[in-house]
């Protein structure tokens, strides 16, 4: 990633992926106030920990008192949405209908992570996926293949996956090496163990009135479990998703929209897009540009989803820089009823989500209540 970014370690300036990649309006000239003082940020009290839902399929049960409603007073800064302290619930609540299955019938959901070539941050991921099924008792099994593997290669190790019935959910990680072919790859995954959700029946059920996919893409679902689980209303608000990648934006607009929001996509080709976002109840920021979204871009009291993790110059940090979102915080926490930081809101959540949709496939395959 770090090869990618130019900068001037001596600047305060914006951080971005290479200028050409970024959409017309993506701002140039005037820092965030964050960059220019890396160790000033707005902190909010730490919510209760959120009261446990009767089911991991229901829609969970708001934050407590304190938290009955994630818009407050443009007076005050905005109320953190802290994805670690969800994330950790809902491992606590997968861990507990794991043990469950297993005393009941004896199975114990599988998940196989296949990854092709060496990359070091597809390794690290891998890690803590298989970390995170660990810590829950969900078995996870690995397989590692050479970068020159071929597209026949993959595609035998997923078949033979596809018919293991101690696998239920498979993860082909991405990105795969530039001569393979994405879609060739993730069509060969069962639709039944297709735990990211990528797979296009998947998104086409999405996206269709009155059916449900299997599986919902994990970041844009723990976008979703965080609205949910702090009380935002959603029904009949008006919302925007900035960015409509096949992965994030995309989905999370469609499932915005099942839930009867309003929605609208702000893409590159976008006009005015500070006046369409700031007319959003619901922003979900998720487009891959550091401090893309200011303060004059946020309707006062709106929630801020940020799912953009982007690296910027920090001269006082051991590896000189440090990861920021798609919205500037200091200036959003201002204006916004509730945000998410960065780290530690939507990134967490991301990996919760594979293992919800890991127990979700095993209770299915075993038709298991």
């Amino acid at each position: 990633m770090a090869s990618s970014i130019l900068s001037d370690c001596s600047s305060a300036c914006l951080l971005p992926l290479r200028r050409a990649l970024l959409p017309p309006w993506a701002p140039r000239l005037r820092p965030c106030p964050a960059l220019a003082h890396p160790r000033r940020l707005l902190v909010a009290a730490r919510p209760q920990l959120l009261p446990r839902p009767r089911r991991m399929d229901s829609a969970p049960a708001a934050i407590a008192s304190s938290a009955d409603s994630a818009t407050v007073s443009a007076d005050a800064p905005a109320k953190v949405i802290d994805g670690k302290l969800v994330a950790k619930q809902v491992r606590e609540e997968i861990a507990v209908e794991v043990t469950r299955m297993k005393d009941a019938i004896g199975i114990v959901p599988g998940l196989v992570v296949i990854l092709v070539g060496s990359r070091k941050d597809s390794q690290t991921y891998v890690r803590n996926k298989k970390k995170a099924c660990e810590a829950v008792g969900i078995k996870s099994y690995e397989v590692n293949l050479p970068e020159d593997s071929s597209e026949e290669e993959v595609i035998k190790h997923i078949a033979s996956f596809n018919s293991d019935p101690s696998v239920h959910g498979i993860l082909v990680q991405l990105p795969l090496p530039r001569h393979m072919n994405d879609e060739t790859i993730l069509n060969a995954v069962s639709i039944e163990k297709d735990v990211d959700g990528f797979h296009p029946l998947n998104i086409g059920r999405l996206a269709m009135q009155g059916r449900d996919p299997f599986f919902v893409p994990c970041t844009p679902k723990g976008c979703m479990e965080l609205l949910h689980r702090y009380g935002v209303e959603i029904k009949g608000k008006r919302a925007v998703v900035i960015g409509r990648s096949n992965i994030v934006g995309m989905p999370a607009a469609l499932l915005l929209q099942k839930a009867n929001a309003t929605v609208s996509i702000v893409h590159s080709q976008t006009k005015n897009p500070e006046k369409i976002t700031r007319q959003a109840d619901i922003v979900i920021a998720a487009v891959g540009v550091a401090n893309l979204v200011r303060e004059n871009w946020i309707k006062p009291g709106a929630t801020i989803i940020d799912v953009g993790i982007n690296p910027v110059d920090d001269p006082e940090s051991p590896r000189c820089y440090r990861l920021v979102g798609d919205v500037c915080y200091e200036e959003a926490s201002k204006v916004a009823g509730a945000i998410t930081p960065v780290p530690g809101g939507v990134g967490p959540m991301t990996i919760a989500m594979l293992l919800s949709n890991t127990l979700e496939a095993a209770k299915r395959i075993h038709k298991f209540k």
